[in-house]
Parts: C-alpha cells; sequence; structure tokens
C-alpha cells in the first residue's frame, strides 16, 4: 500500500511526532509512506527512515494563493499515485479537497483537537473515515458536526516502547539534570509542555505554594519553552514564583529533547490545562509507560488515560486547592504497574495496526463500490 500523509509542517510537536511514527512504522511492515508538508527539521527524520518527502506549502492560510497551491498538490498527487491520502490537519484538508475532485483518491481524516465549531473547522470531518484519538474528541465531532457513527473511528495514540523505557534511560543525563536543578533528595513534580495560557501553570505554581508546608521537599520542574508571542507570560510565572516566595520549590527547565529521561526524574506528572482540553495527551501516556503516574484536569483525553487512584488522579480545571491535596496524597502513595498498563491500552503497534485497519477498509469499500459501476 502506497500511504500518503499530509501536515502543515514537520517542526516538533504531538500531531507532527505521530505523522514520523506511522511513516517508521508503514515502512517496516513493508508499505510505502510519503510524507507532504512545507518542510521542518523532522524531515530528515522521515527520509532516513524509509519514507518520501515532498515540499508543498500547504501551511499558508491565504486564501489568494489557495488556488495555485491546490493546483501543485493536484500535480503532485497525480505523479506519487498514492494508495490513500490521510489528512492531519485543516489548511492540508482544504487544499486536498481541491487538489483530489478530478483524482478521487481515497481520503481519511484524524481530528487532533477540539477546535472552534465551524465551516473552516468541518472540512476534518470530510474524510471516508474520521480517526479520534479519543472518546472525548470522537463525542465533540459527532455532536458538532453530526458525523455518523459508521464513519468514526477510535485510535488512541500510541507510544513508542523502546523511546519510553526505564531500562534504556541515560543515567548521566538524569544525574545532570537532577543537580543542574536541585531535585536530589525532594519530590519531583513535573509540568511537560509549552509554555502558554492553556497548560495552566499558574494553577500548578499556586498549587505548589498551597502544599508548600505540608510537602517541604516539593520541587515543581516546569519543562518546555515560550514562543516570542509568549514571552510576557512565562515572564508572569516567573515573576509569580517570585512573589509566592517559590525559588527553591519551581524551576523553569526549558525546552528538553530528553523527556523519557525527565519522565523518569519525576515522582508525578501534572497535566493541568484548564480551558481547553487535551485531544489525548501524549505526555500523560509516555509518563506512565516510564513509571510516573499522572495528576490531570478532569476532561478530555485524560478521562481515557488517567484511572483515578490506580495510575493517577483527576482534579478540577483551575482549582489550585484540590491540586495541592492531590500533590500530597501522591507524595504518600506509590502506584504500581503504571508502565504494563499504559502499554497494554497505548502501545504504538495497537494504534499502527488499527490505522491500517482503517485504510484497508476504505480501500476494500473503494473496491466493492468500483464492482457495483456499470460498465
Amino acid at each position: 500500500m502506497h500511504i500518503l500523509q499530509i501536515l502543515p509542517a514537520l517542526d516538533e510537536g504531538g500531531v507532527e511526532r505521530g505523522a514520523v511514527e506511522l511513516n517508521r512504522e508503514f515502512v517496516r511492515r513493508g508499505h510505502v509512506s510519503t510524507v507532504i508538508s512545507c518542510g521542518g527539521r523532522l524531515v530528515p527524520v522521515v527520509e532516513r527512515e524509509g519514507g518520501r518527502h515532498v515540499t508543498l506549502d500547504v501551511k499558508s492560510k491565504n486564501p489568494l494563493t489557495a488556488l495555485p497551491r491546490a493546483a501543485a498538490l493536484r500535480h503532485a498527487l497525480a505523479a506519487l499515485r498514492p494508495d490513500l491520502i490521510h489528512v492531519r490537519s485543516r489548511v492540508p484538508g482544504w487544499l486536498v479537497r481541491l487538489a483530489n475532485r478530478p483524482l478521487r483518491l481515497p481520503v481519511v481524516s484524524t481530528v487532533h483537537g477540539f477546535n472552534s465549531v465551524s465551516a473552516y473547522s468541518r472540512i476534518m470531518t470530510a474524510g471516508e473515515r474520521v480517526i479520534c484519538p479519543s472518546t472525548a474528541v470522537l463525542d465533540y465531532v459527532r455532536s458538532h458536526y453530526g458525523t455518523p457513527d459508521e464513519r468514526l473511528r477510535l485510535i488512541p495514540r500510541g507510544i513508542d516502547p523502546q523511546r519510553f523505557d526505564p531500562v534504556l534511560t541515560d543515567p548521566a543525563f538524569m544525574a545532570d539534570f537532577r543537580r543542574r536543578f536541585a531535585m536530589e533528595g525532594r519530590f519531583v513534580v513535573l509540568g511537560v509542555g509549552r509554555i502558554t495560557q492553556l497548560k495552566g501553570y499558574d494553577v500548578l505554581i499556586d498549587a505548589t505554594a498551597a502544599a508548600r508546608d505540608r510537602l517541604p521537599a516539593i520541587k515543581t520542574v516546569i519543562v518546555g519553552g515560550a514562543e516570542s508571542a509568549r514571552a510576557d507570560y512565562a515572564q508572569t510565572l516567573r515573576e509569580r514564583v517570585r512573589s509566592l516566595g517559590l525559588d527553591d520549590h519551581v524551576v523553569f527547565a526549558g525546552s528538553q529533547s530528553r523527556v523519557a529521561e525527565i519522565y523518569a526524574c519525576g515522582h508525578v506528572l501534572v497535566s493541568g490545562n484548564r480551558a481547553k482540553p487535551e485531544a489525548f495527551g501524549r505526555s500523560m501516556a509516555e509518563a506512565l509507560a516510564m513509571g510516573c503516574p499522572v495528576i490531570a484536569t478532569r476532561f478530555g483525553g485524560a478521562l481515557d488515560i488517567v484511572r483515578e487512584g490506580v495510575n493517577g488522579w483527576l482534579v478540577e480545571p483551575g482549582d489550585a486547592a484540590q491540586l495541592a491535596d492531590r500533590l500530597v496524597e501522591a507524595s504518600r502513595h506509590t502506584l504500581t504497574g503504571l508502565r504494563e498498563d499504559a502499554l497494554a491500552r497505548f502501545s504504538l503497534d495497537q494504534m499502527v495496526n488499527k490505522t491500517l485497519a482503517v485504510y484497508e477498509e476504505v480501500l476494500a469499500a473503494r473496491r466493492t463500490e468500483k464492482k457495483g459501476e456499470p460498465r
């Protein structure tokens, strides 16, 4: 099978990482894999792992250039002749709609988040099958767009068991990371992800302050960079830490590439989205695979991942006092079997096999449709 994935860019992010993982696994299983994007630092990874990358501008939202960009995409699709197109974002979705009209190639889409309900976003439900990474996203698509159940498929994101394996961590990196951020002998609370208002880091900082008297050893480590447009918000968080007297209890570790080792350094991960839920929550599943329990906001993808008192705890959005209570509770309880449970429910193999099954389903339906056409 020749599978073509299309997404705006191949820089770091959950959607991009998922596309790269699928590319690798498709090639391993003997399929031909092509990825179309406007480029990015993950392009060499796609090519090194046996896939082909085609660089086209499928990112710009400028409507004035949409038609020539769709024409360029049509030319590429006609030359590549993939068996199936997998659309992973809205701009590529609209360009595929325009480019694919004369070609009629089968299309599958993945809805990666809770985008605003609009005619623009509806394109992500136009695939012959619509993949959703969590029950919450599936319910959102069904209720807001009326997508029939026979076209919806629930496929959680997958964890790479080789990348996230406590046995394969780098002890030297972990020792250095602990030393640099003064984590030895502390109860380490992790917040992992880009610094934006959506991540609820202000609530995590307030919860750290509220838990400090009961948990003097608490050390909250916020791992993630801030884009230049959000530099003011990052500075606001740092000022909040100082004003609460938390300089010894909260540190900002910046962007880090060795996230598996960082999860292994933590005693608990907090996923505290406050306004917009995680569509799935890769960081939660990955942390669990590294044996690190999770405290998460009670909505979105967390509801599929976190089992109260089994692999973590759920809290109400924006409730710093409740989060503080759960941090103290986490410090007093040891949860076991986290990795085994995470891999049983969210393995990479499971994700790939289910995705390929959806492709086969779509292609089989097309073959049946062709047989029924008059000669």
